[in-house]
């Protein structure tokens, strides 16, 4: 319910596929995390492409003791920010704004990175930068994507990482775009859970 409370995503770049993570979804998701990687105190979580910060803020609610939100779109940075300061987070939570795959990044300081990217279905292959800072980071990492890709295991496979495909979810898809032909739909999702052995 509290995740369900925050002010959501601003969702007005069809470009970006700009989407809102659903409060419960998102719950759902970082207790599965949970279970595989210790968000305990002292765990710093990335989380690339934060949107309204869902993911990190809700890492930080299990106990997480940091969380760095990787966002290009200046209004989701203030979403973000907006909803860390009402949540009480304003000094475990760190906003960079950059568009992934424009510059390095430093995520070395992150134990866990958590991911639900474009998936390319506006922009083909608009999930690459987010897989290759992935791989860059080498933290074990949590990936939610559409449940018909196919790239995910060869890619990183052949970077060296093991890739564990370990759930599927319905994703919410409010009509938010001009293409959307109904006013809510839905499409599935795979959790993915990405290692370096």
């Amino acid at each position: 319910m509290l995740l369900s409370g925050l002010l959501p995503h601003p969702c007005d770049s069809v470009e970006l596929e700009q989407y809102t993570t659903d409060g419960n979804l998102a719950a759902r998701w970082l207790t599965d995390i949970s279970a595989f990687d210790d968000l305990t105190e002292g765990c710093t979580v990335a989380d690339l492409g934060a949107g309204n910060g869902v993911l990190g803020l809700g890492a930080l609610v299990l106990g997480a003791g940091r969380a760095i939100l990787v966002e290009t779109d200046q209004a989701a940075c203030d979403v973000a920010k907006s909803n860390a300061e009402s949540m009480g987070f304003t000094e475990s939570v760190e906003v960079i704004r950059t568009t992934l795959g424009s510059g390095p990044i430093n995520l070395t300081p992150a134990d866990v990175v958590i991911c639900n990217p474009p998936w390319g279905r506006q922009t083909p292959r608009a999930d690459r930068p987010f897989l290759e800072a992935i791989i860059a980071s080498e933290a074990p990492a949590h990936l939610l994507h559409s449940a018909e890709a196919t790239h995910i295991q060869p890619l990183f496979e052949n970077a060296g990482w093991s890739a564990e495909r370990y759930g599927e979810a319905d994703f919410a898809l409010p009509a938010s775009y001009s293409h959307h032909a109904r006013q809510r739909g839905r499409t599935r999702a795979a959790f993915w859970r990405l290692t370096l052995p």
